[in-house]
């Protein structure tokens, strides 16, 4: 089985899900270094393709039986339908030259006014694709995916805690199905074994029918908060919407406008067929109030196995680090600092692979909050990604508006900085045991200019670096001296 988008939220729960089944499972990535400490991977088989790279991805589906397509597009752009409808052409092309004998793609509910929304109507055009390639095809639609980590869970999530009382658009009035991500990764588990002499679409949804309002004032009662107060008024459209939800929320408004916009059409399942295919009684499946539940107690022990973010961001540099080849004779500014601390390695790797989400950056709190809003405004991801775990770390797990890019247990933490900036910027720190109970500490911010712009920046950011990295070095020091057993 191929599980592409291995990375993303639903791929990279299905796949360690399969895995468990029993069966021989290939993850496909972009980047394959993003899933070298998931501890799934080690039992399967990984490969970097891209759906648009016939070459690569033809060696990727070779030997395959079932084919998952779960990469879309993040609607940033007004190319984005074309892209996945390219895509999917490509995908289709290779699956037939490499004999698949299913293919299985997840997409949304187009309900019965698809042009409501571009990004429903393109994920519907890429499953007319798909089913039109004469692989046999099992299209399966959901509306709103109920999670812990998931976009839409985090969008009502925060706009319920955060706003006991709210001035709301129309669309939080229209009828939506929402379904618990452990159901979707269900279906996804149990179309494989559909007859392949079947093909077509099929909604997959909960049992609860509910307006977008009806789930704030669940999600508030579930999460032991007063009824919210929420009156709709009709002036703010989804694109104004959008950008109030970048503003207090963690989900930038490229993918928050997208969410909004598919709101705005009614998405409820319009049958049941797939129980014919995939017996899954209605009393089995999560309602609502369950799925919230189960989404903030695995928040609360952080058990979030995948969340939005892990997703690479939409442009964000993969440009190689500063000391590689290609970087000899550019531009490269650092920012290094060192010291030697009190304590084992051990202990300071713990303070320092602990850093960022709820723990902060250790420096300025107030000016990491701005430069976060800032970032926001120029429709970046901002700081409020957090982290997917409190104790641990993978590459390519995204960090506030950091991505990890290297971790090396005990030695090397790397960040690659995933806000707005005219250049690229990396962020690390080393330890170097000096003897049994001290540790060299050494921290470096390396910043990559691009153009005037991009020096200009520097030069008139540099003033605060000393506020802020050498506070930043001395208190993750103290840190790990204040956790240290006495």
């Amino acid at each position: 089985m191929l599980v592409t988008g291995a990375t993303g939220y639903v791929g990279g729960r299905l796949a360690p899900r399969l895995v468990e089944e029993g069966h021989e499972v290939r993850g496909m990535t972009r980047s394959a270094s993003r899933l070298r400490d998931v501890p799934w991977a080690a039992r399967a088989e990984i490969v970097e393709a891209d759906v648009l790279d016939s070459g690569r991805l033809a060696a990727a589906l070779e030997g395959v039986e079932v084919a998952y397509y779960l990469v879309h597009s993040i609607p940033t752009g007004k190319d984005f339908t074309e892209t996945d409808r390219r895509a999917a052409q490509t995908f289709v092309g290779c699956a037939r030259a490499a004999g698949v004998r299913r293919i299985v793609y997840l997409g949304g509910m187009a309900g019965d006014d698809a042009d409501a929304s571009q990004h429903l109507s393109s994920r519907a055009e890429v499953g007319t694709i798909l089913l039109d390639s004469g692989v046999p095809t099992i299209v399966l639609q959901a509306a709103v995916i109920v999670g812990s980590g998931s976009a839409s869970f985090e969008m009502l999530r925060y706009l319920t805690e955060r706003l006991p009382v709210m001035l709301t658009p129309r669309w939080v009035r229209t009828r939506v199905q929402p379904i618990a991500i452990r159901d979707v990764l269900r279906y996804l588990a149990g179309a494989a074994t559909i007859p392949l002499e079947v093909s077509g679409r099929f909604d997959i949804a909960g049992p609860d029918v509910l307006t977008y309002s009806d789930m704030m004032q669940r999600y508030a009662a579930v999460a032991g908060l007063r009824r919210r107060i929420i009156v709709p008024v009709p002036i703010l459209s989804p694109a104004l919407s959008s950008h109030w939800i970048n503003l207090v929320t963690p989900v930038p408004g490229a993918i928050a406008k997208p969410l909004v916009r598919s709101l705005v059409t009614e998405v409820v399942a319009r049958d049941r067929e797939i129980a014919r295919w995939v017996p899954t009684p209605t009393h089995e499946l999560l309602g609502f109030d369950d799925s919230v539940r189960l989404a903030l107690e695995n928040i609360r022990e952080d058990d979030v196995e995948t969340r939005w973010s892990t997703a690479a961001w939409p442009g964000a540099p993969s440009d190689p680090f500063p000391t590689d080849p290609p970087w000899s004779g550019g531009s490269v500014f650092k920012d290094v600092r060192e010291t030697t601390v009190a304590v084992p390695a051990d202990r300071l790797w713990s303070t320092v692979i602990g850093i960022g989400g709820e723990r902060g950056w250790y420096s300025y709190p107030f000016l990491w909050k701005v430069r976060g809003l800032l970032d926001r405004l120029l429709g970046g991801v901002g700081l409020r990604r957090g982290r997917r775990d409190r104790e641990a770390l993978y590459v390519g797990d995204a960090l506030d508006f950091w991505r990890v890019e290297e971790v090396e247990p005990g030695r090397l933490l790397r960040l690659r900085a995933e806000m707005r900036l005219p250049g690229l910027a990396w962020l690390e720190w080393r330890l170097e045991p000096v003897d049994g109970d001290r540790t060299r500490f050494v921290q470096r911010a390396y910043y990559a200019p691009h153009g005037l712009l991009g020096h200009a920046y520097w030069w008139a950011v540099a003033p605060f670096h000393a506020f802020v990295f050498g506070s930043m070095l001395r208190n993750i020091a103290d840190a790990a001296v204040a956790a240290a057993p006495r």
